[in-house]
């Protein structure tokens, strides 16, 4: 790996002035001007190919001490340029390249404050973000951020609210114009054939950012604080000198497949913390949980009680036999039957922690620990320590922790998830958790910002609309379409616990609500939907009805050499292909939307002059999501390099597929 840093004047940084200075991608096809407007307002501009992406657009803070919107001068700038490249721990690929050029713009306030803005330039892409240097005053109160993207266009929007519990929403498309206040990511259709991806990285000790509308700019609204009574205050941050805000975030691509390929998020946060990274396994689990949805389980002590020792025995060997790595369990732990104080090293009597995990440790199971707190989130930090010291001591190296409670408790009072008093506790959780070797999956979580880089322990996160909806929604279950938005909109923020592989979707708890798929579609979400912590959610039983059919789900890794975005449309279908890691093995998964249509398959990826077998688990010609979800075939072809398959995916259908080298 190389960097070259420079600090002076360089090819693709022209300051030639004192209120101006311009920034160009590595590649010179995304450029950026900055200047001071006449009442000292900073303002930049973006072109991409000569072509004007955003029209000048102002930025700025304000808190209770100060109005950091205007009467700035520039003192002065520097620059840098940077190409290298850096180890996943775990990822959707091995290796991920940085290469950008950087602009920092040191500005001083009439009032005296120093402050400077960070422009990042990438060949897919940009990121700013507002940083106060050691100084006096020592604190911040931060109002509002006067953060702008005033787009060219009234661009396709695909989005959620702001307000939606949990993330948890089917996203919808309409033009910005019309769109509420929306919740960060959004995704944009560009009204030149392009994509656009807003998001924000590295949010550490800050508020969550929303985006709303209005007189024609696309504007930030930071996640407040709540006072006692749970009203929204005017306060979103309190911060202490020095402080940086995250980065704002900016993709822009010209097609799906460098949409999807892009990796600023990551390359904008700071390179692992963890020294010793053995321990951090990604893996596919089973759980004592899908049984609780279609209610023929209990979380709480009772005759139907799912997390006893006898089904967590039947569990642990089932996920032997067949490959999987872990196992989850739900109401293990005494609370669940009022739902106020969960113990976290406490279990029903029906339980036997230290037998089970004796058990799992001589099968060379994991067992995946499970921490609800019902929003309590200020019980928990307490007991972090505590409840962690009792996983490790029983070998539970991961946690599946839970926060459901519109409005979680903090050590603030009550306060939003997303909130800075919330972005703190869960950043807690993880720096708590890496002192014990233990990974956490985190339920009802903030919206990811790429935090895995720094603490990989962070395996994966839900923030979605998940399949536990398709088991007991009044609406009837997640359309087809859902799933064919999210690999282009959640998931580009970070890995999903979407929770996939449904292979019974008769549904006794509410008969009008099913999962809209065929089994097929079930299989191709292990490929579309990245998770190193991929669950494997449906019962035992309900696998061994098409063991054959479950062959592919014992097979695909979740840990990646390569990946990339074959073919697709937002809300209509994606095919995915990733290469495992450390092997030679490719895997492909495609899913569709209520439309029924081919795909054709072209495997440019493979090695030239090398055989391979392509195993295809795909729909029958008679399948359908709702009349036969379990009409499918698979066939086995002799492929190599360039070779084209095409297949047929049903409507609610889609495909799997394991290509290996013939031997």
């Amino acid at each position: 790996m190389k960097r070259i840093l420079i600090i002076c004047f360089i090819a693709f940084v022209m300051a030639s002035c004192h209120h101006c200075a311009h920034l160009q991608s590595p590649d010179g096809t995304i450029s950026l001007d900055f200047r001071l407007d006449e009442q000292g307002t900073p303002i930049y501009h973006v072109t991409k190919d000569g072509q004007l992406i955003l029209d000048w657009s102002k930025l700025g803070i304000v808190s209770q001490e100060y109005d950091l919107t205007h009467e700035f001068t520039i003192t002065h700038t520097t620059t840098n340029t940077v190409n290298t490249s850096w180890e996943t721990v775990w990822g959707e690929e091995r290796t991920i390249s940085d290469q950008h050029n950087e602009l920092i713009i040191a500005l001083k306030h009439q009032s005296g404050l120093k402050m400077k803005i960070a422009f990042r330039m990438y060949n897919d892409g940009l990121a700013f973000r507002y940083i106060f240097p050691k100084q006096s005053p020592k604190l911040l109160t931060i109002t509002d951020e006067i953060t702008e993207y005033r787009f060219v266009s009234d661009h396709q929007a695909w989005s959620i609210p702001w307000l939606t519990e949990y993330y948890e929403a089917l996203w919808d498309k309409a033009p910005l114009s019309q769109k509420d206040t929306m919740c960060s990511p959004i995704t944009l259709e560009l009204t030149n054939g392009g994509y656009a991806f807003v998001h924000e990285a590295a949010l550490y000790d800050y508020p969550a950012q929303n985006l709303y509308m209005q007189d024609g700019a696309l504007k930030l609204y930071l996640t407040p604080w709540l006072n006692q009574h749970a009203q929204v205050t005017s306060v979103k941050a309190y911060e202490s000198l020095p402080f940086s805000t995250p980065w704002r975030m900016l993709i822009l691509a010209d097609d799906l497949q460098e949409l999807t390929a892009s990796r600023i998020m990551l390359n904008l946060n700071e390179p692992c913390k963890i020294k010793d990274t053995s321990w951090i396994k990604p893996m596919k689990f089973i759980g004592i949980w899908w049984g609780m949805h279609i209610k023929t389980m209990t979380w709480e002590m009772g005759p139907l009680h799912g997390a006893t020792t006898e089904n967590m025995e039947k569990y642990l060997h089932f996920a032997k036999e067949h490959n999987i790595e872990g196992v989850l369990a739900e109401g293990w732990n005494k609370g669940w039957e009022d739902w106020r104080h969960f113990s976290f090293t406490e279990s029903y009597p029906d339980w036997d922690m230290p037998y089970l995990s004796r058990l799992a440790d001589s099968l060379g199971v994991e067992i995946i620990g499970h921490n609800e707190t019902g929003g309590n989130a200020a019980d928990y930090e307490t007991v972090l320590e505590e409840a962690y010291t009792y996983h490790a001591e029983h070998g539970i190296n991961a946690i599946k922790t839970g926060y459901v409670a519109p409005i979680i408790r903090t050590l603030d009072g009550l306060q939003w998830n997303k909130g800075q008093s919330g972005v703190r506790h869960y950043r807690k959780v993880i720096e708590t958790a890496a002192k014990y070797q233990i990974a956490i999956d985190n339920h009802e979580p903030v919206m990811p910002t790429g935090l895995q880089r720094t603490y990989p322990n962070l395996m994966t996160q839900e923030g979605v609309r998940g399949q536990e909806w398709n088991a007991w929604s009044r609406d009837g279950g997640s359309p087809c379409e859902h799933v064919t938005v999210l690999p282009y909109t959640r998931i580009l923020a970070g890995p999903v616990d979407y929770t996939p592989g449904v292979f019974h979707f008769e549904n006794p708890v509410i008969p009008t609500t099913r999962v809209h798929s065929t089994l097929m579609n079930q299989l191709g979400l292990f490929v579309c939907f990245y998770s190193p912590l991929q669950m494997v959610c449906d019962l035992p039983e309900h696998y061994m009805e098409h063991p054959d059919a479950f062959r592919f789900v014992e097979e695909v890794p979740c840990d990646w050499e390569r990946s990339l975005l074959m073919d697709g449309k937002i809300g209509d279908y994606c095919i995915y292909a990733r290469q495992e890691r450390g092997g030679d093995t490719w895997y492909i998964g495609g899913i569709t939307d209520e439309e029924a249509r081919t795909a054709e398959l072209t495997l440019d990826m493979l090695d030239e002059g090398v055989e391979y077998t392509m195993t295809l688990w795909c729909d029958a010609e008679n399948a359908d999501w709702l009349t036969r979800p379990y009409a499918y075939d698979i066939k086995e072809y002799s492929v190599k390099k360039g070779d084209k398959v095409t297949v047929w995916m049903a409507a609610g259908g889609g495909l799997a597929a394991q290509v290996r080298k013939t031997n």
